[in-house]
């Protein structure tokens, strides 16, 4: 049976076409994400992309490009990996690294739901990168951050592309990504993560 949209995806103008996550941001997937993201656990990307995957078919059917949001560069340096790329590696579909934070934000966490959109406006734009598929190693521009070699919008141009990342709240991070996206000539823009905030907070 079709999952019903919830309230924020009913209100405004968004640029994600659709959405989809594994479950709510709560208990043992909670646990599992925050494993992964603040732990460094990165085993646990495969079998949480598998789920996503699972309950995700049909974000990824049909779909060109899986697109990892992109951490900015001082806080990719911080983590050491970027937890929306792990995951969109095991999706099963090919990875074009399309995006780049240029600018660096607040936390979306420390924010009210209302002055999200605002601190992400702007913060991304069309990558310098190489797209790549699953299989084998990441390339050296995968390594470098994908930075290496320069990505024509043609890669991207008419594409229908899945943003993937670990969490959505307002959506207000993945509405600017295909905002961006579709300003690039992205065709339909769609998003999966690993779990979505169900009441995001005031």
């Amino acid at each position: 049976m079709p999952l019903a949209r919830c309230p924020r995806c009913r209100r405004g103008n968004r640029q994600v076409d659709r959405a989809r996550a594994v479950g709510g941001y709560d208990g043992a997937l909670r646990e599992i994400v925050h494993a992964l993201k603040y732990e460094g656990r990165r085993s646990l990307a495969q079998p949480l992309a598998e789920l996503m995957r699972i309950r995700g078919a049909d974000m990824l059917t049909g779909a060109d490009w899986a697109v990892p949001v992109p951490l900015h560069p001082s806080r990719r340096r911080e983590r050491g990996f970027n937890q929306a790329a792990d995951l969109a590696s095991h999706l099963g579909v090919p990875v074009c690294p399309a995006l780049r934070r240029h600018r660096a934000t607040r936390t979306q966490t420390e924010l009210p739901a209302a002055r999200r959109h605002a601190n992400v406006r702007g913060a991304f734009a069309v990558a310098l990168g190489s797209a790549r598929g699953n299989a084998g190693a990441p390339s050296a521009a995968a390594a470098l951050g994908w930075r290496a070699a320069p990505m024509a919008r043609e890669t991207i141009e008419g594409s229908i592309v899945v943003l993937v990342d670990d969490v959505s709240t307002t959506g207000a991070t993945l509405d600017e990504c295909a905002r961006v996206l579709k300003e690039a000539g992205v065709r339909e823009v769609r998003a999966l993560t690993a779990a979505r905030v169900v009441t995001p907070p005031r």
